[in-house]
């Protein structure tokens, strides 16, 4: 058994999501790394402050270049972080006289910070694709079956009869907003982090303003002042990334309960029993309740990452890495579970 569910080589099947994983391979991070040396060469080199030559060698050196993955985990594991031993081979494939220039004025920080960005970029475009399919897959629910009754329940008694629509709604409606939310929040979070040794960019000078945005430019992100000990950014994508999972979580238990009582929904397909063959299991409903919760008892954790001593914290960013991933992909497995599950109710109401 893997340490993550998520990758697991059989359970990868329930909860994994391929499109989201690749971005968090180690292959994936470390290209994201490479692009903010390449971009920092190249604006660098357009400020004058690296020789065009260098920047040459730098970008051609990066083209070709394949790093010592047992090596990189021997300098993690003695560093702390994996930069530095990532730009001490980088520049020994760069070569004198130029390997100086390579990562010049950067933090080990700018570049793993900036490269998880990165790799949130397509992930947040592949969330907002699906939380689109599955706010029009509601749509055509309730389309499909609105006009039908179901017995409206509050503390899970019977109330008053209501209609299908009414409760198709409080799955949708909801996904409509974290559509908006995130459409607000990547204004935020798709952002350069470019700060130096202690955030300050003291190499650069006057300089210092006009290449962090150059740099942002380049790798298609927004310029913004460091944040190397502000983690509200990240802390609030986490929020969002638990109110998703949450909200899929309440549409998989009400068809759990659906399908427990019977006659008010059809599911087509489900999960077989070992023990009873007849059975058939909302497999997919179940699982989006264990998501939710597992998302809801991970944000406490990003939110104690806030705590950065000073101006840089090891231990709080080591924590983020711990637990960020893990929502992530309990997010996007939520989303394609979400759907999956629309996609498997036959009928819907009396």
């Amino acid at each position: 058994m893997t340490v993550s569910p998520f990758d697991h080589p059989f359970l990868s099947g329930l909860l994994g999501d391929e499109e989201t994983a690749r971005h968090f391979s180690a292959e994936a991070e470390i290209a994201a790394m490479l692009d903010f040396e390449r971009a920092l060469a190249e604006a660098e080199a357009g400020e004058g402050i690296i020789g065009a030559e260098a920047a040459a060698a730098i970008v051609a050196a990066l083209g070709a270049f394949k790093p010592d993955m047992a090596a990189l985990k021997a300098g993690a594991a003695r560093d702390g972080v994996v930069v530095p031993e990532l730009v001490r081979q980088l520049r020994e494939a760069v070569g004198k006289p130029h390997d100086k220039a390579v990562h010049f004025g950067a933090t080990s920080q700018d570049v793993i910070d900036t490269g998880l960005i990165l790799r949130l970029k397509p992930v947040i475009e592949h969330f907002d694709r699906q939380l689109a399919g599955l706010v029009d897959a509601f749509a055509a629910l309730e389309d499909r079956f609105g006009v039908r009754s179901l017995m409206g329940k509050t503390r899970m008694q019977a109330a008053i009869e209501i209609s299908v629509a009414d409760r198709v709604r409080s799955w949708r409606e909801p996904l409509v907003r974290h559509r908006e939310r995130l459409a607000q929040q990547k204004q935020d979070l798709l952002v350069v982090q470019f700060g130096g040794a202690a955030g300050t960019l003291e190499k650069f000078g006057d300089k210092a303003l006009s290449l962090r945005k150059a740099l942002a430019a380049k790798l298609g992100l927004t310029d913004a002042p460091q944040w190397h000990s502000q983690r509200d950014r990240l802390a609030d994508f986490a929020g969002w990334l638990s109110l998703v999972s949450g909200s899929l979580g309440k549409f998989g238990q009400d068809v759990a309960l659906m399908a427990q009582a019977g006659g008010e929904i059809a599911l087509k397909g489900g999960g077989g029993s070992s023990a009873m063959p007849h059975k058939l299991n909302p497999v997919a409903a179940e699982v989006l309740v264990s998501l939710a919760r597992f998302n809801a008892t991970q944000l406490s954790g990003m939110h104690q990452a806030l705590v950065h001593e000073q101006e840089r914290s090891g231990s709080a960013w080591t924590l983020e890495w711990l637990i960020l991933p893990q929502m992530v992909a309990a997010t996007a497995a939520s989303l394609r579970l979400g759907g999956e599950l629309v996609g498997q109710i036959e009928s819907l109401g009396t």
